[in-house]
C-alpha cells in the first residue's frame, strides 16, 4: 500500500465560513429565546439614529400571532444572503463604486510614482526617510484603506533601504506597519469607519476630529519605534533578526535599477484631485453630516476627474472601473453574507434576547471593562473574518446596540472594530496583507513577531485607552 498523505489542516474560505455561520445562527433561533427591546429614533448631532431603550425587553413566543415560526430553518439559510444583500444595499452601492474609483486612481500610477519620486529625492538623507514614507503610508491607511496595493511598494523601498544599511524588517515596518496602523485609526476609510459607521446609523463622522489625534499619536509611536531600531540595525548590522537572510537579498537587489521617477504634470494633477477630494469629503462629514449618497458622489466624481486628468480615454475609464468593481467584489459580497447572519437572527428575534444577556453581563461595568470585552470579541472574530467591511457588517448591528444599553456612545464601537481588526490583522497568520508583505521581503512569521510584540503590546494598551474615551464622549 502507498503511503497516503496526510491530509493538513486550512482555514476555510471566508464564504464558507460566513455561511457556516448563518447555519449555526438558524440553529441557536432554536435554542434561544425569543425576545425584543421597544426602539426609538432619537435625534443626535449629526441626524437622527435609531436606538434600542434600555429597560423594555420582553421575551416573545416562538409562535408569533400570526403563526409564524420564529425557529429558522433550511428555507431561511438558503434565502439569508440574498436578503442580507438587499438590506446592505447602501453600503454595497458605496463600497462598489469606491472599488471602481481608486483603481482608476491606480491606473494613472499617481500614486506609485508619487513614492518613487519622494524616495528618490531624499537621496542618502535616510533619516528623512523612514518617517516621510510612514506619514505617506500612513495617510494612505487612514484616508482610503491603503491595503492591498502595498506589494509593489515592498519592491520599490527594499533597494533603497539596503542602500542606506537598514535590513528587510525595516522596509515591512516602512510600508506595513505604517499604512496598518494608519488603517487602525482611520479618519475617513471608506473601508472601516465609514461602512461601520453607515451600519450603525451613524452619520457626520462626529468624533473625526478625535480620530485625527489618536492617527498623530499612533503613527508618532510607530515611526520612532521604526526609526530608533533602524539606527540600531545600521550602527550594528549582525543585531538584525533578519541579517544572514538579508546577505543574500542585499545580492539580489544591488543589480536593480531604480528607473524612472519623474511625476508627469498629469499625475502630479491627479494626486491634486485627489487631495482636493479629500478635503471636501472631511468637509462634507463634518459640516454637513453626509452619509453614504453624498460620499458616494464625491468619490465618483473624483475618479471621472482623475481618469480624464490622468489622460485615460473614456473606454479606458469605463474599463478600469469595471475592473475595480471585480476586485472589490469579494469585499462587497462578504458584507452581504455577513449582514445574512444578522436576517436570520432578527427573524429568529434572537438578538435582543443576545443584547439583554451582554448587558446585564456588563451593567454597572465602567466603559474600560465595557470595551475590553468587544475588543476582545472583535480581536478574535478577525481570525475568521479579517476584512474591516465584512466585520462590520457581522458585528455592528450588535455592538452599537450594546453600547446604547450601555450608555456608551456607540462611536466606541466604531474605534473598537478599527483597532481590534487591524491590530489583530498586523499579528495574524491568516491576514492576507500581512501574509503577502512578510513573503515578498522573505520575513518569517516568528522573526516578525519577536521584533514587534512589545510595541504591539503598547499600541494595543494605547488603543483601548481611546476605545474608552471614545465610550465616554
Amino acid at each position: 500500500m502507498g503511503e497516503q498523505k496526510k491530509k493538513r489542516f486550512h482555514m476555510p474560505h471566508a464564504y464558507t465560513l460566513i455561511f457556516l455561520l448563518i447555519v449555526l445562527v438558524a440553529v441557536l433561533t432554536w435554542i434561544i429565546p425569543s425576545g425584543e427591546f421597544q426602539r426609538t429614533m432619537v435625534e443626535t448631532s449629526t441626524g437622527e439614529r435609531e436606538v434600542v431603550v434600555a429597560g423594555t425587553y420582553q421575551g416573545v413566543s416562538k409562535i408569533a400571532e400570526d403563526g409564524t415560526n420564529l425557529r429558522q430553518g433550511i428555507q431561511a439559510v438558503l434565502t439569508a444572503p440574498a436578503l442580507g444583500i438587499q438590506n446592505a444595499i447602501e453600503v454595497l452601492a458605496f463600497v462598489f463604486i469606491i472599488g471602481g474609483v481608486f483603481q482608476i486612481m491606480a491606473k494613472t500610477n499617481a500614486l506609485n510614482m508619487g513614492i518613487r519620486s519622494i524616495i528618490d529625492k531624499l537621496g542618502d538623507k535616510e533619516f528623512l526617510m523612514i518617517p516621510i514614507l510612514m506619514i505617506l503610508f500612513g495617510l494612505g491607511g487612514t484616508t482610503y484603506g491603503m491595503s492591498d496595493e502595498l506589494v509593489p511598494f515592498y519592491l520599490l523601498v527594499m533597494p533603497v533601504v539596503f542602500a542606506m544599511g537598514y535590513d528587510s524588517m525595516t522596509t515591512f515596518m516602512i510600508v506595513c506597519m505604517s499604512a496598518t496602523v494608519g488603517y487602525a485609526a482611520s479618519t475617513i476609510n471608506p473601508f472601516c469607519v465609514l461602512v461601520a459607521q453607515g451600519i450603525a446609523g451613524i452619520q457626520g463622522n462626529p468624533q473625526l476630529v478625535f480620530r485625527m489625534i489618536q492617527w498623530v499619536i499612533m503613527m508618532a509611536i510607530i515611526i520612532a519605534f521604526t526609526t530608533i531600531r533602524a539606527m540600531k540595525v545600521k550602527k550594528n548590522p549582525q543585531s538584525s533578526i533578519t541579517y544572514k537572510d538579508d546577505i543574500i537579498k542585499r545580492q539580489e537587489m544591488i543589480t536593480q535599477e531604480a528607473g524612472n521617477t519623474k511625476l508627469t504634470v498629469r499625475q502630479k494633477l491627479v494626486l491634486v484631485v485627489f487631495v482636493a477630494g479629500m478635503a471636501l469629503i472631511i468637509t462634507g462629514l463634518v459640516k454637513f453630516g453626509w452619509y453614504m449618497n453624498e460620499l458616494s458622489m464625491v468619490f465618483l466624481g473624483m475618479g471621472l476627474l482623475m481618469g480624464i486628468i490622468g489622460g485615460l480615454g473614456e473606454t479606458e475609464i469605463a474599463e478600469e472601473f469595471v475592473a475595480g468593481v471585480k476586485d472589490i467584489a469579494f469585499a462587497a459580497i462578504l458584507i452581504g453574507f455577513c449582514s445574512g447572519i444578522m436576517v436570520v437572527a432578527n427573524d429568529g428575534k434572537i438578538i435582543d434576547t443576545i443584547l439583554n444577556s451582554l448587558s446585564n453581563l456588563l451593567a454597572g461595568t465602567g466603559n474600560v471593562l465595557f470595551v475590553v470585552v468587544m475588543y476582545i470579541v472583535q480581536s478574535v472574530l478577525t481570525l475568521l473574518v479579517p476584512s474591516s467591511s465584512g466585520l462590520a457588517a457581522l458585528t455592528m448591528p450588535i455592538m452599537s446596540s450594546l453600547c446604547d444599553l450601555h450608555g456608551a456612545n456607540p462611536e466606541a464601537a466604531v474605534t473598537v472594530l478599527q483597532y481590534a481588526n487591524q491590530l489583530t490583522n498586523m499579528m495574524s497568520p491568516v491576514a492576507g496583507t500581512t501574509v503577502a508583505g512578510l513573503a515578498v521581503c522573505r520575513i518569517s512569521f516568528s522573526q516578525w513577531w519577536k521584533t514587534i510584540w512589545k510595541v504591539f503590546v503598547v499600541l494595543t494598551i494605547i488603543a483601548l485607552v481611546f476605545c474608552a474615551i471614545s465610550a465616554g464622549m
